[in-house]
């Protein structure tokens, strides 16, 4: 039989446990006497039976000489009675919010969690209080749990546990997720080695190529492949693009055209390209037109489309092409961010410009980036081109998850921004933060709440107000920028750490492509020496309508998930748009279209019956015409729902307030269904007219 003596503050506990069960349970004083400490008021109680009863304190000498003596803790005076009754003992650790409940938990390596300031407990222990800490914070999804257990496992430590869930013990070295580690340092060849001309050698201002660069040398980047590369931010893939493009403009073998997806992101290029190779050629930028056309939306620019450089959006180029202008001496077209193919919104008109580019300019290089895409190869496959993947990052990347609730996510960001800025690289840099956030006026909210040196960026800014926040940004003046969804996309801020404020942008959370993208916006090799993620979720939290996800279980999907395969569906309105487009450019021929529409990365919906049922198009000698409505379809970036529609409005409406009004207020699917049950409702009406009017003939 073993007994295990317990002190508390008050008195003894002895549990004797015989083959790991407890069979009596007792209770005792001490008193220094003049022969020396003795037992007082014994009390046990069998485990089968009620309470306790008094017993002599000889009994307890007799249990301790019969049993083998433990002691849980050093404790002077119970060792001195155990040394002058000459019994033996050892000591042992165990878990005390074990005994409290009569178990018996022996502490060791595998199982000990550290509690409190000094104390060890076993890990099921660990595991209930945790749970009972986290009662305050509502409900939180089992991957969350399973998050928090992984980090006990982890850390060893409740307190540590804690500390990602409560701000006022937050040490972000507590709440870290995992860490990406940088690639190491690689021979590459340098500039001069390669076979460029002598005047990029000179303009470019690089010695060396970084790691993915001399990837894509090797895949034949010089000599015309096309490629898809897919790299970290900051590991030089835009240079990539240079490289080529900068070659095969200087060799005569015509234009490099560059293209973004966001306005902003086009003029940092154009102004960089300006800068280093101006001298060498026109560069010019085409951003299409803004809607809201006022001095402060466009900046001094040269807007030449004749430029040996030309940097453009996405859809200001594919304006020009829906207009019937073609693009067709270009030698190198270079799509930045092509993982915009999975957009919502904009993945078909990326995919339909690329296949119109392609049938506009076949001979020309074509080269995509990326720093995120799921299933690369199958994307190289689809698009032509062969793969060039970089996995290692140019700077280390730490991720850190924190369970705030709303109110504590404030409070926090304010606290990582003022310890970020104060922290200075090696490269003598301070370190400045993105907060993404779902929505434009929370960006101000943010901005305001923390303080100065912090600024709000989002597209409802003017380009003024904008590029004065990109400005003191690059410059260092600026501890952080609140943004929406806008800088994602790879507008050049040079950040070393990010904040999720959401993990919900718009109406929509967000998917692993999306997130993996923000994330590289963190860390740049010639700034800074760790890039910082920090995601804030809330647990039990859902800002999206008809989702039953929280905003914790996101965070750890967004953790942990991988990306899925670019393999888009087209809707019938997003279908349609591309038709008309693809009409344009091939001027009606109808071997051109369906060419165009084999160079598609995704799959679209057959539209051509229903635009002739409509007479959008009509057909001539076999090849498509478009009618007036039809190129009003493709310069307007619209389909035959939302056209459709505006006809109906015309017709039924005098006020173009009102048209208007109407097509910001309801989607062209829940007007299409809307309309579908009026029609519904007006034959019901219908049918029971037509009962009411007929007569009842009287039998004889």
């Amino acid at each position: 039989m073993k007994a295990i003596i317990q002190p508390t503050k008050k008195y003894y506990r002895i549990l004797y446990i015989d083959t790991h069960h407890i069979r009596i349970t007792g209770m005792l004083e001490l008193v220094d006497t003049p022969k020396g400490i003795r037992p007082v008021k014994y009390r046990i109680r069998h485990t089968k039976s009620g309470g306790y009863r008094n017993t002599p304190s000889k009994d307890l000498i007799t249990h301790l000489r019969r049993a083998r003596v433990y002691l849980t803790g050093r404790d002077k005076p119970f060792e001195s009675f155990l040394q002058d009754l000459q019994i033996s003992f050892a000591f042992v650790s165990l878990c005390r919010f074990c005994l409290m409940d009569d178990r018996i938990t022996e502490l060791d390596k595998k199982n000990t969690v550290g509690f409190g300031e000094n104390e060890q407990i076993c890990m099921d222990c660990a595991r209930k209080e945790l749970r009972r800490e986290l009662v305050h914070m509502g409900r939180l999804g089992r991957s969350a749990l399973s998050h928090l257990d992984e980090l006990l496992e982890k850390y060893r430590s409740v307190d540590r546990v804690l500390a990602t869930i409560e701000p006022d013990r937050l040490t972000v070295g507590h709440t870290m997720y995992d860490r990406l580690e940088a690639h190491p340092v690689v021979q590459t060849s340098r500039i001069e080695e390669l076979p460029f001309p002598h005047e990029f050698v000179t303009a470019c201002g690089v010695e060396s190529l970084m790691p993915v660069q001399q990837l894509a040398v090797e895949a034949g980047l010089l000599y015309g492949k096309d490629l898809l590369v897919v790299s970290a931010t900051a590991s030089g893939k835009t240079f990539i693009g240079e490289m080529a493009g900068l070659k095969n403009y200087l060799e005569r073998r015509s234009r490099v055209l560059f293209l973004v997806p966001l306005v902003a992101l086009a003029y940092q290029k154009y102004e960089r390209f300006s800068q280093k190779y101006g001298h060498l050629t026109d560069v010019s930028i085409i951003t299409g037109t803004s809607r809201i056309a006022v001095k402060e939306n466009r900046r001094a620019a040269n807007r030449n489309r004749d430029g040996g450089i030309i940097v453009a959006t996405y859809e200001g180029v594919d304006h020009l092409m829906r207009l019937g202008e073609s693009f067709t001496n270009v030698g190198t077209v270079v799509i930045d961010e092509v993982q915009m193919l999975e957009d919502r919104d904009r993945g078909h008109r990326v995919d339909g410009l690329i296949a119109r580019m392609k049938y506009s300019s076949p001979k020309a290089q074509f080269l995509y980036l990326s720093a995120t895409i799921g299933h690369p190869k199958l994307l190289a496959g689809k698009l032509n081109s062969k793969l060039v993947r970089y996995d290692d990052r140019p700077v280390t990347l730490e991720r850190y998850l924190i369970f705030s609730e709303r109110e504590q996510k404030l409070p926090t960001e304010r606290t990582l921004v003022a310890e970020e800025y104060n922290r200075i690289s090696d490269k003598g840099y301070h370190g400045q933060t993105i907060i993404f956030t779902n929505s434009r006026a929370r960006c101000h909210i943010i901005a305001e709440k923390i303080g100065d040196g912090v600024a709000p960026y989002h597209a409802g800014l003017t380009q003024s107000e904008r590029r004065l926040v990109e400005e003191k940004f690059e410059k260092g003046q600026l501890r952080a920028v609140v943004t929406t969804a806008a800088l994602a996309a790879g507008v050049d801020f040079p950040a070393s750490q990010v904040i999720f404020d959401s993990l919900a942008m718009g109406i929509e959370w967000l998917t692993v492509q999306e997130f993996q993208q923000m994330s590289g916006r963190a860390g740049r090799p010639d700034f800074h020496d760790l890039g910082k993620v920090v995601l804030l979720a809330e647990p039990g939290a859902s800002y999206i309508r008809g989702s039953r996800l929280t905003e914790e279980e996101v965070a750890m999907g967004l953790l942990k998930g991988e990306m899925g395969e670019v393999a888009p569906q087209y809707t019938l309105e997003q279908s349609s748009e591309l038709y008309v487009a693809n009409a344009v450019i091939s001027k009606g021929s109808q071997s051109a279209i369906d060419k165009i529409e084999g160079n598609l990365v995704g799959e679209s919906e057959p539209v051509e019956e229903l635009l002739l049922d409509k007479n959008f198009v009509y057909k001539e000698n076999g090849d498509i015409r478009l009618t007036p409505l039809a190129r009003v379809m493709a310069e307007h970036f619209i389909g035959v729902e939302r056209l459709s529609r505006i006809i109906r409005l015309v017709n039924d409406m005098k006020d173009p307030l009102d048209i208007l009004a109407d097509l910001e207020c309801a989607t062209d699917e829940e007007a299409a269904k809307d309309k579908k049950h009026k029609n519904n409702l007006e034959d019901d009406t219908s049918k029971k007219k037509k009962k009411r009017r007929g007569r009842r003939v009287k039998r004889k």
